[in-house]
């Protein structure tokens, strides 16, 4: 079959490449550039939880040592510190362990970093082909494939599976497929300098609103990154102020004096302005080709990250486009990724754009918040430390694939549709993880809530309780599912069972096991399975309810318990 052609090879590109190398599918990853990046250290993202622990499964373990992890979270209004939030990734060493009860830290780091940590892993990643210099001027759908040509200097005629333009905010891909990308321009404007400086708060991410200096303006922020270097961001105004290296210069000198009595010493390595827009691609999805990232979506004013929401699209869309490369058509499957993600994107920006009047002193809806200072800090606090509905993970509560409700399902800490919570499991082989670890595979997950099992002799276990029949009940299902055992999960009481999508996201949580109804749940999962698979799935029912526990069933254990699907 056709590899995926990727087209864009910024971080959501190489994201999604990788993404679908890890789970047996090839991509040519079509760069329209000559592949070097350009140090620009003013230019920087910043990794929530999710997305940071995405990197480390790709390949890229060693953003921690080019990032940082805020030690702690600080909100100043004129000459009052309002808010002082310790975050629980700020350790001195990478020995210790998180504190239990703090909000986890972002990791802050140089764009050009995260890329070149990206393109690092392609180079070892076999299925993954990076083209360079291949700029797309034309693109053909017909019912088995797609097919684009690459202008000079590589004219070339490339045959895929299906598409995926991951190339940027005036995406050619989108340009070529005719999909309009309406909403807003200049939503905020800032000045932007990264410079080496000592500030009385070393580690923390500091928001700064209405300082009292002349200069100042309405809001700045500083933010760590190693070896002593800021970033510095100006809110400007929307309209009519010419950013200057003059006025620049000026602006960081009142504010380090006015952070730090008298302007210190400091060395300047990059100034910018960043101008901010609110976009929605109208479609996502056009018969075999698809967006993501900023050929989708733009968004990022109030702390927002739109690169966030671009590694989300990768990752929600690998799994989806493996499965069907690997198993055949599954339309409500790849339907599923524009109902998912432009639905939480587009909550993502409901939620900017009611927030900046009340922010921005525009009037209207800011009447409705009860002492502004504190709730403004509130709602700009949760767009840079990833909570509430401007940073939040997402959850796709109504999703397409969330299954019809069940009498056995129960309620767990997590909502059906949201991320679950990472804890430790136990694979049948006596292996240990974390329960991130185990995702990005391209298969389910069933999990077993079972306080005991870290230290039982597993040969116990496995043949003893519900393990048995969980077992054949997991062989049942459609596809490939891993089995896994946890000592204890947020919210569940012993014995229950919980699905869990190859993104992490869960699917429903039941009491006890259920094989009829996990059947169907991971038969919606997956937008449809096979013909005659539940027929099968039954029968197997009905004769494991007529057998006793023991080693028979026991000796079935297996971690990887294959289902009806083949492979094309």
């Amino acid at each position: 079959m056709d590899p995926v052609i990727v087209v864009g090879a910024g971080p959501v590109g190489l994201t999604l490449s990788l993404a679908l190398g890890a789970q047996g599918v090839p991509a040519v990853l079509l760069d329209e550039g000559s592949g070097a990046e350009e140090p620009r250290p003013a230019r920087t993202v910043v990794l929530r939880e999710d997305t940071a622990d995405l990197m480390g499964r790709l390949g890229c373990r060693e953003l921690d040592r080019v990032g940082l992890r805020w030690t702690g979270w600080r909100s100043m209004r004129r000459k009052q510190s309002v808010r002082e939030m310790p975050l629980s990734g700020g350790r001195p060493d990478e020995e210790s362990e998180p504190l239990p009860g703090l909000l986890p830290s972002p990791l802050h780091l140089p764009q050009h970093e995260l890329s070149t940590a990206l393109r690092a892993a392609v180079d070892k990643e076999p299925l993954v082909r990076l083209v360079p210099m291949s700029r797309i001027d034309t693109l053909e759908q017909d019912r088995d494939g797609i097919t684009v040509h690459t202008r000079e200097p590589g004219s070339t005629w490339w045959r895929g599976s299906y598409l995926v333009g991951c190339d940027g905010a005036r995406s050619t891909v989108r340009k070529l497929l005719d999909i309009r990308f309406p909403g807003r321009t200049a939503v905020e404007r800032h000045a932007v300098a990264a410079l080496r400086a000592e500030l009385p708060w070393p580690g923390e991410a500091v928001l700064h609103r209405q300082p009292p200096w002349r200069t100042g303006g309405e809001e700045v922020s500083a933010r760590p990154l190693p070896n002593g270097v800021w970033r510095l961001d100006w809110l400007l105004p929307p309209r009519g102020e010419l950013v200057t290296p003059e006025a620049v210069i000026s602006r960081i000198r009142d504010t380090l004096a006015g952070w730090c009595g008298e302007t210190p010493a400091y060395e300047l390595l990059d100034t910018g302005v960043h101008t901010l827009h609110h976009r929605l691609a109208r479609r996502w999805r056009k018969q075999r080709a698809f967006l993501a990232g900023d050929a989708a979506h733009l968004l990022g004013a109030l702390g927002t990250q739109g690169l966030d929401e671009g590694i989300r699209d990768a990752e929600n869309l690998a799994w989806k486009l493996a499965h069907a490369w690997h198993h055949g058509p599954a339309e409500q499957l790849l339907d599923s990724y524009q109902a998912e993600r432009r639905a939480a994107v587009a909550a993502r920006l409901r939620a900017a754009d009611q927030s900046l009047p009340i922010l921005r002193g525009g009037g209207g809806l800011r009447t409705l918040v009860p002492g502004a200072a504190r709730g403004h800090d509130t709602l700009l606090a949760d767009g840079h430390l990833g909570r509430g509905a401007l940073g939040a993970p997402p959850s796709y509560s109504h999703s397409p694939l969330a299954p019809p409700h069940a009498e056995a399902h129960t309620v767990v800490g997590t909502p059906p549709g949201a991320p679950v919570a990472d804890v430790t499991v136990t694979a049948p082989d006596g292996t240990t993880a974390r329960l991130r670890e185990r995702l990005g595979q391209g298969h389910p997950l069933v999990i077993l809530v079972a306080p005991g099992t870290g230290v039982w002799d597993r040969r116990h276990w496995q043949t003893a309780g519900v393990m048995p029949r969980l077992t054949d009940a997991v062989a049942a299902l459609p596809g490939t599912t891993e089995l896994l055992v946890t000592e204890s999960y947020p919210g569940a009481s012993a014995h229950t069972v919980l699905l869990v999508r190859p993104d992490g996201h869960l699917v429903a949580a039941f009491g006890g096991v259920r094989p009829a109804e996990l059947f169907t749940a991971a038969q919606a999962a997956l937008g449809g399975a096979p013909r005659g698979g539940r027929e099968r799935a039954e029968a197997e029912d009905e004769e494991s309810e007529g057998r006793e526990s023991g080693g028979e069933k026991g000796s079935r254990a297996r971690v990887h318990a294959e289902g009806t699907a083949g492979h094309r």
